[in-house]
């Protein structure tokens, strides 16, 4: 069981929409650690740490997000990030 974390930018009408709440249910459906928070230019930011095949399966709904969010672009960094076992939302940066 391979662990791997990723931080992403999800671009596009992300904010307003309820995408922060939705990746917090489908991240902790997942069993994975990390947080998201908005970002003042309008994107939103995630950490995702956990086993590779549930961190790449979060990338790929965020790609979709809730029914009323249109993602335009997902970017994905693989970085060495330490959390707290658990998934947040955080405060806009």
């Amino acid at each position: 069981m391979s662990k791997l974390s990723v931080r992403v930018i999800i671009e596009g009408r992300v904010q307003g929409v309820w995408f922060r709440g939705w990746t917090v249910k489908c991240a902790i459906d997942l069993g994975l650690s990390g947080w998201v928070r908005n970002r003042r230019e309008g994107s939103v930011e995630a950490v995702f740490c956990g086993e590779q095949s549930k961190v790449n399966k979060m990338i790929e709904k965020s790609y979709q997000g809730p029914s009323a969010a249109s993602v335009a672009c997902v970017n994905v960094k693989y970085e060495q990030i330490i959390v707290q076992p658990s998934f947040k939302q955080l405060p806009t940066v």
